[in-house]
């Protein structure tokens, strides 16, 4: 292994993209974010990047869009309220298969809400903020070591489909100070940009799958004559009114991700081989969930936790296959039920799944999680 050193998950975050080998950098300052893009703006020259403070959060999304088509590897960072003024050139990322990373450093909400404090309520906004039939991957993370290497999957899986990659982290993981250690060179897989064999020239469709899905890409303006639009379009980009050409494209957007739904899936399990209860949660939150289960298992209590760090494409069938023994689940998180609905869904006994949450701004705690329990309790469940 290599350096270690005692950070922020944001300064991870950052660290872990430029390990990805990212190149271009275009953001506005937001809490709770904001160091990723100041750690950025001092880090990215130094390996012959670039930082652009942009005016706004739409102009950040749409630079890096420009950027990425350009040739180079991109991301940018926000929170809430400017995760919402980026939709729609998230769509339009989606539409045009541009590789992408988004970090959404959750805050309480809506609106304004609370800058500095803690929330999970951007899970379905990461999935449906974007207009219209599409898929998404939003991946998190729980720790600053597992911000670096969540950050470096969320760069390959960009690449790898084509599509932006939404890091859904939240404040407290984000301000969290943890000791990081950056992997030497080539320890993690790093994915590059895959680029089409056809010569300067010669007919090259952009949007013409390879037998494996992957879409080979032409830098902008090297050589290949392509269009880029956020329309309906064909295999040479250009707009189209054909149902046939329409319909085409709308499945592939849609199954390029949900069909790799399990593969994309990455998640930690603790305890879940007789864990008669099994908690899920995710990002900040499984912190907590996971002293709860450490806490009850001092008692003689088999409880597990499932934590997930893809968040879309749901991975029902991972979170069917570890509760399929439970007689209760509890879905820990920092919202209404966002995540809750989703397991619910996936479950044979939905029925036997709660929520144990907290929306004040604060971190939930393990007696956050074991009050909800008892309440369960109480209620006869």
């Amino acid at each position: 292994m290599g350096e270690s050193m005692f950070v922020q998950g944001n300064e991870a975050c950052a660290r872990g993209a430029l390990y990805a080998n990212l190149r271009f950098f275009a953001g506005y300052p937001i809490t709770p974010s904001t160091e990723i893009a100041e750690s950025l703006a001092e880090l990215l020259p130094t390996v012959g990047g670039k930082f652009v403070q942009m005016e706004d959060e739409i102009s950040s999304m749409c630079a890096i869009c420009g950027a990425s088509l350009a040739g180079l590897k991109v991301m940018t960072a926000t929170s809430g309220p400017g995760f919402s003024l980026k939709q729609e050139a998230i769509g339009y990322a989606v539409m045009a298969e541009i590789p992408c990373v988004i970090v959404d450093a959750q805050r309480g909400g809506p609106s304004t809400g609370l800058p500095t404090e803690v929330s999970q309520g951007d899970v379905m906004q990461a999935r449906w903020g974007a207009h219209g039939d599409h898929s998404i991957i939003a991946l998190t993370a729980s720790s600053v070591q597992d911000v670096f290497e969540i950050t470096v999957e969320a760069f390959n899986m960009a690449e790898t489909l084509r599509t932006p990659v939404v890091l859904l982290l939240d404040a407290e993981i984000c301000h969290m100070r943890e000791r990081l250690t950056i992997p030497d060179p080539g320890e993690l897989h790093v994915v590059e940009r895959l680029y089409t064999e056809v010569k300067p020239g010669v007919a090259y469709h952009p949007y013409l799958p390879r037998e494996d899905g992957r879409l080979p890409i032409s830098n902008f303006g090297d050589g290949h004559r392509f269009n880029v639009t956020g329309l309906h379009h064909d295999i040479w980009g250009f707009p189209t009114q054909n149902p046939d050409s329409i319909e085409y494209l709308n499945r592939h957007l849609y199954d390029k991700i949900e069909n790799r739904t399990n593969s994309l899936a990455r998640w930690k399990e603790y305890y879940l081989d007789d864990a008669d209860i099994v908690l899920i949660s995710y990002g900040s939150a499984a912190r907590s969930a996971l002293q709860h289960v450490f806490d009850r298992r001092l008692r003689g209590e088999r409880l597990g936790l499932l934590e997930l760090q893809t968040i879309w494409p749901f991975p029902a069938d991972l979170v069917r296959k570890k509760t399929a023994h439970a007689r209760r689940v509890i879905v820990a998180e920092m919202n209404m039920g966002q995540l809750c609905s989703q397991v619910k869904t996936a479950v044979e006994h939905p029925e036997r799944v709660f929520l144990a949450n907290r929306i004040d701004g604060r971190l939930i705690t393990p007696e956050n999680i074991a009050r909800c329990i008892r309440l369960i309790d109480g209620r006869g469940f």
